[in-house]
């Protein structure tokens, strides 16, 4: 089973996100049985390989082993993945792309780019295991959290200036067997946690810049409303 499988089939992402082939899915983690599944579901056996055969169809759930009670054969069925996502390819044409025309200091340009790495990525996955090899790539996941909207600002400045100046460094146009990569550093706030014992939200005297007696409000960036 794999970590996780990018869905780039529009067929197959309809099938996934159908509510009840869903909870079949999350089901066979572990390979059961439609006349198992019926039972756990609240479905009958035969609704329960309906929809089984569907996500077999589209390459969901594969066949795990057989068992033969008597004259009968009973099917153990698992996913191929313990997660997925659906890849903008997809959406076809009207998938996010971060080469038209969007701002590009807006949140949508930055959901664009992380589209763009789900179908690019996904691709290459899909790739590397067709062909036998290993898809090396990079991955940096952090949190900071910044005093005030100036020093904000500070550190994206200088992460600016440190990543052109790696890439001005190891950058060769002209390298003979060279092979490009891309590069995306994105930034967002963390989403506010509904536990009634976390940090104060935006606004609070303690983290709003705004509250801050050195802030200075022409160099605080426009927040998103």
């Amino acid at each position: 089973m794999l970590d996780l499988q990018v869905i780039d089939d529009p067929a197959a992402a309809t099938a996934a996100l159908d509510p009840i082939r869903g909870r079949l899915l999350s089901e066979l983690a572990v390979p059961s049985s439609a006349a198992t599944l019926a039972t756990r579901v609240g479905l009958t056996r035969q609704k329960v390989n309906y929809y089984l055969h569907g996500l077999e169809a589209h390459g969901l759930v594969r066949l795990a082993e057989e068992r033969k009670w008597g004259g009968l054969t009973e099917r153990l069925l698992v996913a191929t993945a313990a997660s997925y996502v659906v890849s903008p390819s997809a959406l076809g044409p009207v998938a996010a792309d971060p080469n038209r025309e969007i701002d590009r200091l807006s949140a949508s340009y930055l959901i664009a780019l992380g589209a763009r790495v789900v179908r690019e990525v996904g691709d290459l996955v899909r790739r590397a295991k067709e062909t036998g090899k290993r898809l090396a790539t990079l991955a940096v996941d952090t949190e900071i959290r910044f005093r005030s909207a100036t020093e904000r600002a500070a550190f994206s400045n200088e992460l600016a200036e440190a990543i052109t100046k790696l890439v001005a460094k190891y950058h060769d146009e002209s390298a003979v067997g060279g092979r490009a990569h891309r590069l995306v550093v994105v930034a967002h706030p963390l989403p506010q946690k509904s536990d009634s014992k976390s940090l104060p939200k935006f606004g609070h005297p303690k983290f709003d810049p705004k509250f801050d007696p050195k802030f200075d409000p022409k160099s605080d960036p426009k927040e998103p409303s």
